[in-house]
């Protein structure tokens, strides 16, 4: 029997009771009806015979409602969306509300949003700073202290410069003929070929050395007559070596500067004075790329080819300059 047959039932009663005051009978209250789901409907089902009737007096003069969810009105509504959203919201989530709710307390969204609204208006927080200031220290420091220790470096890798000693050299040939050069000038040429040794010493004790050298000219009155080349080495530290360059030339023009000279079975006719040069370069690496010191010897030397001294080896010892 529907809640709407029972209140119209109601009413027909009360009107055919004779008339009485008000106040000595009340009316009676209406009862209606609220289905609710039952316990033993399971998940995903939904029939209408899993509902139980369940009976609800309404108060004095409170119209009857449906059984629908929506007869609740929105204070019902409102209630149990507010139980739904609350049930579905993390746990902690409720526990910073709850922590921050009282006592005017900021919870920690709050704060982040006051921290970058600060970060957008150009205020710095104190701990950004302070971070930065040690950055900036930081680098700054080592590059003040590896500047500092790369200038001891190389203050420290100068004076221990490589040294360089001439030994003796070798007349092997000397002959001059005539001849033409390239262009077909006739001119007297000359041919010769001598040996030239030396020593290459690294004094560095905590570095080594890369060596190269310019070509050894062999020249005559400014003429050079033969030509010698010392090949690329690697001096360790606290070490030399025994280097024999081979100095030699074929067929050099004279162009009317040797008129002195002369030549009997490979060998000259008289003395002629030489003069030897070349420059020895060496270059350390002692923090890679950044201390590099480099050191340049040049060597001059001065003798003279004796016809009687052929393939004999002749000092250098004190015929050399060394700078």
């Amino acid at each position: 029997m529907s809640s709407t047959q029972l209140s119209k039932t109601d009413s027909e009663v009360s009107s055919q009771t004779p008339s009485s005051p008000a106040r000595s009978s009340p009316p009676r209250r209406p009862v209606y009806y609220v289905q609710s789901p039952s316990r033993d409907s399971h998940d995903g089902e939904k029939t209408t015979n899993s509902f139980h009737s369940t009976p609800i007096i309404s108060p004095m003069g409170s119209p009857p409602h449906s059984h629908s969810n929506s007869s609740l009105g929105p204070h019902s509504r409102e209630s149990s969306s507010t139980r739904f959203s609350a049930s579905l919201k993390p746990s902690h989530h409720r526990k910073s509300d709850r922590k921050g709710g009282g006592g005017g307390r900021k919870t920690w969204k709050e704060f982040d949003a006051i921290e970058e609204e600060g970060l957008l208006d150009g205020d710095v927080p104190p701990h950004v700073l302070m971070r930065r200031y040690y950055l900036v220290a930081f680098v700054g420091g080592f590059a003040v202290l590896f500047s500092l220790f790369s200038l001891i470096l190389w203050g420290a890798s100068r004076p221990q410069k490589p040294t360089v000693t001439m030994k003796s050299i070798v007349f092997n040939e000397f002959a001059v003929q005539a001849g033409a050069d390239n262009s077909g000038v006739a001119t007297e040429m000359v041919s010769m070929n001598c040996t030239v040794k030396l020593t290459f010493r690294n004094t560095a004790s905590f570095f080594g050395l890369h060596v190269t050298a310019t070509p050894l000219d062999l020249s005559y009155s400014q003429l050079t007559l033969a030509t010698g080349t010392i090949n690329k080495f690697y001096q360790s530290r606290k070490s030399q070596r025994l280097l024999k360059i081979i100095v030699k030339g074929s067929k050099t023009p004279l162009y009317g500067g040797g008129a002195n000279l002369g030549s009997s079975n490979g060998a000259p006719t008289q003395p002629v004075p030489l003069a030897l040069s070349f420059v020895v370069r060496s270059r350390a690496y002692v923090l890679g790329n950044l201390v590099k010191p480099k050191f340049y010897k040049r060597v001059e030397c001065f003798m003279v080819m004796d016809p009687h001294k052929m393939n004999v080896p002749i000092s250098l010892k004190n015929k050399c300059t060394i700078l």
